[in-house]
C-alpha cells in the first residue's frame, strides 16, 4: 500500500522553526509581512510614507501624513497583548502543527505561562482561524450530514436533550477524483428546513451538487441554488456507505480529536471557534510548512476581542 503524501509530507520541524522565529526581531519581521505585505499602510489615511519611533516594546510606526502612529499589533486580535511576540510564534506554531488540536492547559506546559494565559491566547488565535474559515465557501461535489457533539453532564439529561450537546453540520468538497478539498462544520440553530437553508445560503456556492442522507431538513440546500441528491442510510454502518466515506471519514476524526484532547469542553459555548480552528487545520493540511506564516496572517486580519467577549457564549442559527 503506497503511503499517502498528505500524511507523509516533510511538515515544519521544530529547529526549522526556531531557527526562522527564534528571536522577537525574526517574529516582528515575519508579522509586519503578514500585516503589511506591500509596506507599511496607515490604518487612518493610508499612506505608506512613515517614519519609526524607538523607545518602547514594540517599535510604532508613525505616518508622514497624519502622524498617527501605530504598532503591529494594534488593531488586531494581538492588541495591548503583554506577551513577546515569540511567545505568540510559538502558539502559533503548536496549534498549527497538532493535527488533533492542543489543550489550553498543555499549552501553557509548552510556552511557560499560567492557564488563564494559554486559554486567553488560546482562544484569540481559535478565533481569528475561525473567522478566516468564515470567509469560504464550497464549490462542486459536496457530501454533507448532521452530527451531535458534547455529552450529558452530571444531573442534567441524557441524549439529544443534553444542555451540552449541540447539532452541527458538517460538509466536504470533493475533487473530480472524488478527494476532499475543502470542509466547513458548523454549529446550528437546529435541524429545521429555515436553519439548513440559512446555512446552505452563507456556505455552499451556487450550483453544488450536494449528497445527503435522508433527513428532509437537506433538502433545502436548493434554496441557495443547489441541487440535491439524497440516500436513505437505513441505519446501515459508515462502512457500508461508500457514498458517505470522506464525510464519515472527516466527522470520525473530528469526535476523535475533541474527546482525545479536549477534557470539560464546553461544547455550547465554544464550539464554533473550536471547529474552526479544526476545518483551518484540515482545510490547508497540504502545505504543513506554511501554516504558522497562514495562521500570523489570520490574526492580523482578526479585529481586536476583550476576554470577556470571549467568554461570552456563542449565538448559532
Amino acid at each position: 500500500m503506497s503511503r499517502s503524501a498528505i500524511q507523509f509530507q516533510k511538515g515544519f520541524s521544530l529547529s526549522e522553526f526556531q531557527r526562522l522565529y527564534g528571536a522577537e526581531e525574526q517574529c516582528e519581521a515575519a508579522l509586519e509581512k503578514a500585516r503589511w505585505p506591500d509596506g507599511f499602510c496607515c490604518p487612518r489615511c493610508n499612506s505608506h510614507e512613515h517614519g519609526l519611533v524607538y523607545g518602547r516594546r514594540l517599535k510604532r510606526y508613525q505616518c508622514r501624513s497624519c502622524s498617527h502612529q501605530a504598532t503591529l499589533t494594534a488593531g488586531t486580535i494581538m492588541q495591548a497583548t503583554k506577551l513577546s511576540l515569540t511567545t505568540w510564534f510559538q502558539a502559533f506554531y503548536l496549534i498549527g502543527q497538532a493535527k488533533t488540536g492542543i489543550s489550553s492547559l498543555e499549552l501553557s506546559r509548552h510556552l511557560g505561562v499560567k492557564y488563564n494565559t494559554a486559554w486567553l491566547l488560546h482562544n484569540k488565535i481559535l478565533r481569528a482561524m475561525s473567522e478566516r474559515e468564515d470567509a469560504y465557501m464550497l464549490r462542486g461535489k459536496i457530501q454533507m450530514d448532521d452530527a451531535y457533539l458534547g455529552g450529558e453532564r452530571p444531573g442534567g439529561k441524557a441524549g439529544r436533550g443534553s444542555e451540552n450537546k449541540i447539532p452541527i453540520v458538517a460538509a466536504v468538497s470533493l475533487s473530480e477524483a472524488g478527494h476532499p478539498i475543502h470542509a466547513k462544520i458548523t454549529p446550528v440553530a437546529g435541524f429545521s428546513s429555515e436553519a439548513l437553508g440559512a446555512w446552505a445560503r452563507e456556505n455552499l456556492a451556487p450550483g453544488c451538487a450536494v449528497l445527503s442522507d435522508g433527513l428532509a431538513c437537506f433538502r433545502s440546500v436548493t434554496t441557495a441554488g443547489c441541487s440535491h441528491e439524497a440516500i436513505v442510510t437505513g441505519g446501515k454502518h459508515p462502512n457500508d456507505l461508500p457514498q458517505f466515506r470522506w464525510i464519515n471519514t472527516l466527522l470520525g476524526n473530528l469526535k476523535t480529536s475533541l474527546s482525545g484532547t479536549f477534557h470539560g469542553f464546553k461544547f455550547d459555548k465554544y464550539a464554533r471557534r473550536y471547529l474552526g480552528g479544526y476545518c483551518f487545520r484540515f482545510n490547508r493540511r497540504f502545505s504543513l510548512a506554511a501554516m504558522t506564516e497562514r495562521i500570523a496572517n489570520a490574526v492580523c486580519c482578526c479585529m481586536p476581542c476583550t476576554e470577556r467577549n470571549l467568554r461570552v457564549a456563542e449565538a448559532y442559527g
